[in-house]
């Protein structure tokens, strides 16, 4: 099993999600952020009235799943296909090695029951 995490703009997350669940990823969770990536300038955004303000962050959503092997590269080009625009910002894409799992509500253990 992987566990794929991939923090995209936020504005993207919807689309995502509806690609991945046309793309038969069983479920996945979802966390708001704010962050920055290395060649980002900050946004310059209007506050209440006339002000402004320079955030150093922008929005951003990780999004993560957890997948059989076989599934890796279909849900990776999946979100590439729809989050990526070609500008710095699109976000990144994390793999790690998933050892277990275990369904709390079932307290089935190993990846078949647990990420469908």
């Amino acid at each position: 099993m992987k566990r794929i995490e991939a923090i995209i703009a936020s504005e993207k997350l919807l689309p995502v999600n509806e690609a991945l669940k046309n793309a038969g990823v069983g479920g996945c969770t979802v966390l708001d952020a704010k962050g920055r990536g290395k060649g980002e300038k900050p946004m310059v955004e209007s506050g209440r009235g006339t002000s402004r303000f320079t955030s150093e962050f922008s929005a951003r959503s990780t999004l993560i799943t957890v997948v059989d092997d076989s599934e890796v590269d279909n849900v990776i080009n999946t979100i590439l296909d729809v989050a990526s625009t070609g500008s710095p910002g699109d976000g990144k894409i994390f793999i790690s090695t998933v050892i277990d799992a275990i369904d709390i509500g079932s307290k089935v253990r190993g990846g078949g029951n647990v990420i469908k």
